[in-house]
């Protein structure tokens, strides 16, 4: 489940346009994968998150990405938990439910442990993310 991203020719289709991608076709048990949303319409897109943290230097707590689409919706993923390092680059697979044809903003944060110091601060040097259907950033 960690092909990422699908070839040049893209992710293979299931059912009605399979026959679009011929040389699948020939492979014998081939394994497939497919991810779903828990809500209709139960879309996903596969997407590769990468995080470079500034700040201080190491700290405890979680860190967020939260993907807004234009008609208002929002979903929240959780990208790490524990110790969190500024001189780290966090990567992650996330299955999308906002499509990212229609993301309009990408909002980060992170929340502090009990045991994180008050004067701590943190937030994102970098953030990228690779979307897995046509491998553009």
């Amino acid at each position: 489940g960690h092909c990422f991203p699908c070839s040049q020719e893209r992710c293979p289709m299931m059912g009605y346009y399979a026959d679009r991608f011929p040389d699948r076709l020939k492979m014998v048990n081939q394994k497939y994968f497919l991810n779903t949303a828990a809500d209709p319409p139960f879309t996903t897109w596969r997407q590769k998150v990468f995080i470079k943290l500034s700040g201080v230097k190491k700290t405890r707590g979680n860190i967020y990405l939260v993907f807004h689409d234009t008609e208002g919706n929002a979903k929240e993923y959780e990208i790490a938990s524990g110790v969190l390092s500024q001189d780290q680059v966090y990567t992650k697979y996330l299955d999308v439910e906002v499509d990212p044809k229609n993301t309009n903003k990408i909002d980060f944060f992170w929340n502090k442990t009990v045991f994180t110091l008050l004067w701590a601060r943190l937030g994102a040097e970098t953030v990228n993310i690779i979307h897995g259907e046509d491998g553009h950033r």
